[in-house]
C-alpha cells in the first residue's frame, strides 16, 4: 500500500512539475508587444495622394476563413478546434473571390487574420489578401501570437500568428499599433490575444488628416476590458478630432452599437442583444455610431448556423465624427458562409 502510494504520489508530482515546466518555458518564450510599434507594411508602393472627399471603407472579421457556417467553435461551446482542411480551403477560397470580384472600396478594415497558424493550415492570410487587392497597401498589427494553445486537450488550437489588417488606396504618414489598457492575469495572458488597434493617417491636400482607426475588442471578459478598451479609443478620436483631424473608426467592437435593436432584422434572422450598455454620453452630441440596423454582422458559434435559429447580433459597425458626414452604410448579407461575421461598407464624405 506504502508503494502504490509513492508511485502514486510521484506521478502526481511529475505531472505538475511538468505543467511547471511548460508554464515557465511559455512564460520565457510569450509574445510581449511594446505600447506602441510601428505596422508591418507590405503590398503596393507608392500609393496615391488623395484630393477627393469622399471615401468608402469595409469592415470585415474574417474569422481566419475557419468559421464558416458549417463550422462551431470549442472556446464559444462548440465542439471545433478548427474545420477540415477542405472545408477551409472551401470557405478562405470563396472569400476571396467574392473579395477580388467585389466593388473595390479605399480601406478595409479586417480581423483575425492569420499569418502562421494551425486553425487556419499555415496560410499567410494577410499576402492572400493583398493578392485579391492588389492596388491596396496592407499594414498589419500582431495580436495574437502564442506558439502553442494547449486547449483543448483532445485537438489543441496549436501555434497562433494573428492579427489586425487594414488595406490602403492612399498615401499615409502613420501606421502604428497602440497596444490597449489591461489584459488578463499569468498565466491565462501566455495564451490570450494582446489587443490592440491599428491607427492609420492619410493627409490631406488642406493639411488635415483622415485618423483611420482599426479595431478589435475583448469578448471574453465581464465588461471590464471592453471598458478600459473604449476610454482609450475615445480618447485618442475625441484628440485627433480636437486638432481638426477626420476620424472614422471601425472594426470588431464585440458589444452593440449605441442605438442597436436585436428586433429591427429584416432579413430573417433571430436579432440577441449583447449584455453590455453603451452609454450615450460616452461621445459627445455630433459623433455618430454608423450601422446597417437590417442585417446582422456576427452569429453565434455554438453550432453551425441555421437562419432563424441560430443567435445573431451586429458588433461590426463604425464610429465617426462630427466632420465626416455618413452617405450610406450596408452590411452584405452573406448568409455567414465563409466567416461568422458579415462585411459592412461605409461610405463617407468630408466636411
Amino acid at each position: 500500500m506504502r508503494k502504490a502510494f509513492k508511485i502514486l504520489s510521484g506521478i502526481i508530482f511529475g505531472i505538475i512539475g511538468l505543467i511547471l515546466a511548460l508554464l515557465l518555458l511559455a512564460t520565457a518564450i510569450a509574445y510581449r508587444p511594446e505600447r506602441i510599434e510601428n505596422a508591418l507594411m507590405s503590398g503596393k508602393t507608392p500609393l496615391p495622394a488623395r484630393n477627393d472627399s469622399i471615401f468608402t471603407l469595409v469592415s470585415w472579421n474574417i474569422g481566419y476563413f475557419g468559421l464558416g457556417a458549417e463550422s462551431d467553435f470549442f472556446f464559444d461551446g462548440g465542439k471545433m478546434t478548427r474545420p477540415g482542411e477542405d472545408y477551409y480551403r472551401q470557405c478562405a477560397g470563396m472569400a476571396l473571390d467574392y473579395l477580388y470580384h467585389s466593388e473595390k472600396a479605399d480601406f478595409y478594415f479586417f480581423q483575425e487574420v492569420d499569418t502562421d497558424a494551425r486553425r487556419s493550415y499555415g496560410d499567410d492570410q494577410a499576402g492572400l489578401l493583398s493578392l485579391m487587392l492588389p492596388d491596396h497597401q496592407a499594414a498589419f498589427a500582431m495580436n495574437y501570437r502564442v506558439h502553442f494553445v494547449p486547449v483543448p486537450l483532445k485537438n489543441p488550437m496549436g501555434k497562433v500568428k494573428s492579427g489586425i489588417v487594414t488595406m490602403l488606396n492612399a498615401e499615409t504618414s502613420e501606421n502604428t499599433r497602440f497596444a490597449f489598457p489591461g489584459g488578463y492575469a499569468w498565466p491565462v495572458s501566455l495564451f490570450m490575444l494582446k489587443r490592440c488597434y491599428l491607427l492609420s493617417r492619410v493627409t490631406l491636400p488642406s493639411g488635415k488628416d483622415l485618423v483611420l482607426i482599426n479595431t478589435h475588442n475583448e469578448p471574453f471578459d465581464d465588461g471590464r476590458h471592453r471598458r478600459q478598451q473604449m476610454a482609450a479609443l475615445r480618447k485618442v478620436m475625441l484628440k485627433e478630432y480636437g486638432r481638426g483631424n477626420y476620424v472614422v473608426a471601425g472594426g470588431d467592437w464585440n458589444l452593440n452599437p449605441y442605438g442597436f435593436s436585436s428586433g429591427d432584422f429584416t432579413n430573417g434572422d433571430k436579432g440577441k442583444e449583447i449584455p453590455f450598455e453603451v452609454k450615450a454620453d460616452l461621445f459627445p452630441g455630433g459623433w455618430q455610431w454608423v450601422f446597417d440596423p437590417s442585417i446582422p454582422t456576427n452569429r453565434d458559434v455554438d453550432q453551425p448556423y441555421t437562419r432563424g435559429l441560430t443567435p445573431t447580433t451586429i458588433i461590426d459597425f463604425f464610429i465617426v465624427s462630427p466632420n465626416v458626414e455618413v452617405l450610406e452604410v450596408k452590411t452584405t448579407d452573406l448568409a455567414f458562409q465563409w466567416s461568422d461575421h458579415q462585411p459592412v461598407k461605409l461610405t463617407v464624405q468630408l466636411q
